[in-house]
Parts: C-alpha cells; structure tokens; sequence
C-alpha cells in the first residue's frame, strides 16, 4: 500500500501479478512495471482521512465557541477573579523576595525626602561573587542636588540607579534593598544615563544626550526623581562644560528636583560654593603598585582625579599608548604643553582676531577725500577682494 499526494492511497501490484487482483480491485494508475489498484473499503478511509482534518478544526471552533458563550455567562466574576490571582502573585512575590534578600519596607512622608541607609542595588547585588557595597543617600528640600563625581568604574552609575530603583520598587508597593528608607511621593522618575545614537532617524549620540536633557528640563517638577549622567561629554570640552554647568544651574535654580548628577568635569564641584542646594559627593578609590583599587564607598566631597589611565590599562589598551598618554598628562598637568592652547573657533565664523584685506583696506581710506568714480572703483575693488576671501 502507498501514498501520494496527486492519487491517494493505492494499493500496488506488479505488472505479471496484476491479472490476479480481486474482481473488488479497481485499477487506478498504470505504470511501467506496476498497477495500482483500489477497493471501497480504502476509498472510504481514504475521504476519513483527507477530510480528518478539516473537521477537527469544525469541531475545535465548535467546542471553542460554545466555551466563550459559557464564559460569557460568568465574565463580572471570573474577571475579578482573575484580578484578585494577580495581585496575589505580585504580592507573594514581593514578600518571598523580601524573606530572601533582606528588604525592608519604606516609609512615606509628606516632606521633600530621600533617606537611604544602607543601600544596595538589587540586580548587581544577585549577580556578583564578591560583597555588594552598600551606600547611604540624602536628599531633601535643602539639599536636592547630588554632584557626584569619582572615577570611570568607581561605581557612579550604579550608585545613581539603585536609588532610583529604590524608589521605583517602594512606590509600586514593595520592599526595598536598604537598612531603611523615607522618602516622598515621586511623580515621575528622569535619566539620562548611557550614550546611544539613532542613526536612522539622523540622530547622533549628543543629539540623543541633548534631547533627553531638554525633556527633563521641560517637564520635570519639583516631586520628581532626577538622574543625570555625564551630560555634554559628546562635543568640545568648553561646549560640554558649559551645557552642563547650565544644566546643573537650570536643574537647582528653577526645576528645583531631587536630581543626581553624575560628572568627570571637576570644574562643576565649585557649585554647590555658589548654590547651596547642591551638594558633593564622590565614590572613592585608591592607586596601589601603578593599579587602581575601587573602593565603591559614597563619602562627601569631590574627587581628586578620575583615574582614567589606570581604568584605560585594565581595558586593555597598549603600553606604548598608555605611555604616551601618561607624559601628555604630566605635560599638561604642569602648564608646560608646547604653545598657547588652541582656541575653539566656530565652523562657518571666522576668527575674531584674524586679518581682512577688506577691512584693512576700508581703515586705510579717507571716504571725503575721494571723488564719485574713485568711490566706485574702490567698491569694486573691495567685491573683488570679498570674492577672493571666499
């Protein structure tokens, strides 16, 4: 017996042995050495099988309609149902967590306030061997403005999430990674954290970093969570000093938030002298044998240098270049690098100080002494002198 998709089933007797088949048999395919034959018994399993399928999916839409309507009948009750198991697992999550990594619940207050002792960020906490170290944090209505600095890998970013994690997770009603935790009511929760670009609309990493910037000042209040991190490090170093310093202005003086802000730009760390909402705050680190130690410890106060080649040599990049690197930064260090430092000059804006024939020209001419056509002349003079600058 066989099968094909073009005859069905068939049942296959060779050529010599096919005058012997059955008066039953019905000849249905004649080949070179073969006939294939078929009986009534196997056409009728034949349209079973063929229409098998059809009719399985009648009868599952028949049982799957008839289940709906009966679902119907009980919907009201069988929603609410649904709803109390939902909150039943969110919750029993949340304490099964609690038991397990040692949380603790937070308090709610009506004042300006985040309070954090002794936090710890849940998910870096989980995936790494060694201890978690923990930090406290404090915000309130006189001190709003964390200005955190420290060197690349020292902890900075984590330490600016896991508060924001904390209040996230407190107000979506769970326990909190903390030795205990008050805190206000948040309306919304701001970052600019990473550098990522979205070439397919035409957006390079600093537009992306300016535009997220520009939607926090927009649209954050004084009950919002602000988390700012490494703003203007996308263009030229006075460009990003100064967006950033104005940012940080911008954040203290009229947002008015509780804002972390997260910066390699030391010169920002005489602000809070200025402003005294802002306060600093630095992740500590020591260097020993030529290799830097991460203390991963909040302390009060800025940092004294960022590290950078040290965390450059734990990357990986050559010696030859580190080397380099290291007798440009004692060059400049000591204010003996060779010539003035270069002037940042606008792309389409000539040099304030750069010499124009035209100008010097138009200085050198006395308007009352000349006569209309020695005017003329010397206008066509200075258009053909115009032309050539350009």
């Amino acid at each position: 017996m066989g099968y094909n998709r073009v005859h069905g089933y068939y049942i296959e007797i060779s050529r010599s042995q096919s005058e012997q088949a059955p008066d039953a048999y019905q000849r249905r395919q004649t080949l070179k050495n073969v006939e294939r034959f078929i009986t009534p018994e196997l056409k009728t399993f034949e349209d079973k099988a063929l229409s098998s399928k059809s009719r399985s999916l009648a009868r599952e839409k028949h049982l799957y309609e008839a289940l709906v309507t009966e679902i119907a009948e009980s919907l009201t009750p069988l929603q609410a149902t649904a709803t109390a198991l939902c909150d039943l697992d969110v919750l029993a999550c949340f304490a099964e967590r609690a038991s397990a990594l040692g949380l603790c619940r937070p308090q709610f207050t009506q004042q300006t306030l985040l309070q954090i002792e002794g936090g710890r960020h849940p998910v870096v906490e989980a995936v790494r061997d060694v201890p978690f170290i923990a930090n406290d944090t404090l915000l309130d209505h006189q001190r709003r403005m964390l200005l955190i600095t420290g060197p690349n890998m020292g902890g900075k970013s984590t330490y600016m999430r896991q508060n924001a994690l904390i209040a996230l997770l407190a107000h979506v009603g769970a326990f909190v990674p903390a030795q205990a935790v008050s805190l206000s009511c948040l309306d919304r929760i701001f970052t600019r954290i990473g550098s990522s670009d979205d070439l397919a609309s035409g957006r390079s990493t600093f537009m992306v970093e300016m535009t997220e910037t520009a939607n926090i000042l927009h649209n954050a209040t004084e009950r919002s969570l602000i988390l700012m991190d490494e703003i203007g490090r996308g263009t030229s170093t006075f460009d990003g000093l100064s967006i950033a310093w104005a940012t940080a202005l911008a954040l203290a003086n009229q947002v008015k938030a509780l804002t972390f802000f997260a910066t390699h730009y030391f010169e920002l760390t005489v602000l809070p002298e200025q402003h005294p909402a802002m306060a600093n705050v630095h992740l500590d680190a020591t260097e020993h044998e030529d290799h830097v130690v991460f203390l991963h410890q909040i302390q009060e106060g800025p940092a004294n240098r960022s590290f950078g080649l040290q965390v450059a040599k734990l990357a990986g990049v050559p010696n030859s270049v580190l080397g380099a690197a290291k007798d440009k930064l004692h060059e400049l260090e000591s204010g003996r690098s060779a010539g003035p430092p270069p002037l940042q000059t606008e792309l389409f804006v000539p040099p304030r100080n750069a010499p124009s024939p035209v100008l010097e020209t138009l200085q050198s001419l006395e308007p009352d002494e000349l006569s209309a056509r020695e005017a003329l002349e010397w206008l066509y003079q200075l258009k053909q002198k115009l032309e050539d600058e350009r």
